[in-house]
């Protein structure tokens, strides 16, 4: 018993940091190319310098996520009472068509981009992707501020946004 107790210590504390907050971007991630709606390249880290000096909420979809439209709402909802804020949308759809109907189906208002390997892609596993919608968001200096929000975080999310803006 003795010996399981410092195991069961060390197992905790790895697990812990392997889900550690991230203030920055793994440099794999800035240098992955997606896709605009207009079907051009775009490096990540581009997105992220078109989004400098402006608050930032990213999120990270698809449109075949049922949990991603049930969230839509709440989204929309968050959207409306910051609409000073940056939103950005990630897609994990199979295919264009189906990126280009979710956006459109769902109103989708911000800037929009598609990663065409999934979210078991290599930019996927660069941003820790282990479940969609999946919210990041960043501060005006780029830093990230919340980086494994899901669904169920918009009154955190919320409250976030309205400390970054004053």
């Amino acid at each position: 018993m003795k010996k399981f107790i410092p195991s069961l210590v060390l197992l905790l504390v790895i697990t812990a940091c392997g889900n550690a907050q991230r203030t920055n971007f793994k440099e794999e991630a800035l240098k992955i190319t997606l896709k605009t709606e207009n079907n051009t390249d775009i490096a990540f880290k581009d997105v992220l310098n078109r989004a400098k000096g402006k608050v930032t909420v990213i999120e990270c979809w698809a449109s075949w996520c049922s949990d991603c439209v049930k969230a839509m709402p709440d989204l929309k909802k968050m959207q409306a009472a910051h609409p000073d804020v940056n939103f950005v949308f990630i897609s994990f759809d199979k295919s264009l068509e189906k990126w280009l109907d979710g956006i459109a189906r769902h109103e989708l208002k911000g800037s929009q981009y598609w990663s065409p390997e999934g979210m078991k892609g290599i930019f996927g596993q660069a941003l820790d992707i282990d479940w969609i919608p999946r919210y990041i968001i960043i501060d005006k200096n780029g830093k990230i501020i919340t980086y494994r929000a899901i669904e169920k975080d918009f009154e955190a999310m919320n409250n976030t946004l309205t400390k970054l803006k004053s």
